[in-house]
């Protein structure tokens, strides 16, 4: 097979795939394994290199979190949590802001898969609380944790992916060189939402009420969340960590809430009943998803769109700005960021050179579109594969109408925001 006929191949294979897994949402983990093995049988994706396209520190980060987050519902505490954000919110409308805004917030520190598996709880909690659906309330929760994660080097991967290649410290996404960093960017992009949140949750404004406090069975599930929380912040900071460091931190944390569960009750039933309630048809789209977006690197597919970005930018800063930002929206709803990212900065790099400009106004462009692009569609970022397959197993359908009527207006005034403010305050540096 000729690389122009495998680079047709693959683009159709993935086009076909997408289309299916919107069409078919209950059969997304088959239909994403179908064509990740469909890869493999053509030769696209080479057999040994399947084990190394999928990104295990995720699938663990995912695995160990969903793990401590029963432990953590099981306690009680995502019902305490509840209680006292209904005493603090006159009706629901406000309730999904501060959701949002709670996510958003503990996103910019931890990674956006494992914040919405802690937020989720005490997300479900109110809506069973008010009686509500809590399919909408999810999705903001989702895609507020995809906001955020650009606005530090800790956040996402992408962030942490641009911090190493233009050497960049934590401190640098606040302040640089004199200017305020993509930080402000993404904050004000976060501000904006606020009434896209508010016109969504227009008619949910009757008052609630709420009852006595619930009391928490067992803190120690909590101390964990919280040790995770910690401990993935400190790892981000800590020089040649180990590749899987994030998943080992998840998973140790989780293991040793098995033990002291099994030891405290002195029975294995809750080990069970954990081990069971983790999402592993979630894991197995992921996985499969890994090896599809890989499958597409090899056969060129994102190599050659970051070469059109070059062709039709030309010469013009603002053009090629342009393009990179709302460019990386359109390629983040369908391809995973990470890929994307690795092989857009070298060219960003290599743009900024020919051209003459600062670097910087192209990286936040590019960050701020491919980090905000997932949020259009309900594969376009890994947040929100696991928020969908979360309320799927606890019984609710999530249609792709329901996801993209929060996700486009979300992500739009989110990306317009951020496109304006990093123009006019990088463009003449």
């Amino acid at each position: 097979m000729s690389p122009d006929t495998q680079m047709m191949v693959a683009l159709v294979l993935f086009i076909i795939t997408y289309v299916l897994m919107i069409a078919l949402s209950k059969y997304r983990p088959f239909v994403a394994l179908t064509s990740a093995l469909i890869f493999i049988v053509i030769g696209i994706m080479p057999v040994n290199e399947v084990f190394s396209s999928i990104d295990w520190n995720v699938l663990m980060m995912l695995a160990g979190t969903m793990g401590t987050v029963f432990l953590f519902i099981e306690s009680k505490m995502p019902n305490r949590l509840a209680d006292m954000i209904l005493k603090k919110t006159p009706n629901l409308m406000w309730v999904a802001v501060a959701m949002s805004l709670f996510a958003g917030i503990v996103s910019a520190f931890v990674d956006n898969v494992a914040t919405v598996l802690m937020i989720a709880p005490v997300g479900f909690a109110i809506c069973k609380r008010l009686n509500v659906s809590p399919v909408a309330m999810m999705i903001c929760i989702s895609v507020s944790s995809n906001l955020q994660g650009a606005a530090t080097l800790v956040g996402d991967t992408t962030s942490i992916m641009l911090g190493g290649y233009a050497d960049m410290n934590f401190l640098d996404f606040i302040f640089m060189n004199g200017r305020p960093g993509i930080f402000w960017a993404v904050e004000l992009g976060a501000l904006v939402t606020i009434p896209v949140v508010m016109f969504l949750f227009r008619k949910q404004r009757d008052k609630i009420g709420a009852g006595e406090v619930t009391t928490v069975e067992d803190y120690f599930p909590s101390f964990l969340l919280l040790a995770t929380v910690v401990l993935l912040i400190i790892a981000s900071f800590i020089p040649n960590t180990p590749k899987l460091i994030n998943g080992y931190i998840c998973m140790g944390l989780f293991i040793i809430g098995l033990v002291r569960s099994a030891f405290k009750n002195k029975n294995f039933i809750q080990t069970k009943l954990a081990l069971r309630d983790i999402d592993f048809m979630t894991l197995l789209l992921l996985s499969s998803l890994f090896v599809v977006i890989k499958s597409l690197e090899n056969a060129g597919v994102i190599d050659a769109i970051a070469d059109m970005f070059v062709k039709v930018g030309g010469d013009n800063l603002f053009l090629m700005y342009t393009l990179i930002v709302w460019g990386s929206v359109l390629m983040s709803a369908f391809i995973d960021n990470i890929p994307y990212v690795a092989t857009m900065l070298p060219v960003v790099s290599g743009i900024a050179h020919i051209m003459g400009c600062s670097p910087y106004v192209l990286y936040y462009g590019l960050l701020t579109g491919a980090t905000l692009g997932g949020n259009l569609t309900p594969i376009g970022a890994s947040a929100n594969i696991a928020t969908i397959g979360i309320l799927q197993k606890q019984g609710y359908k999530v249609k792709t109408s329901d996801f993209l009527k929060i996700g486009v207006p979300f992500t739009l005034a989110a990306v317009m925001t951020g496109y304006l403010f990093i123009w006019f305050t990088w463009h003449t540096a």
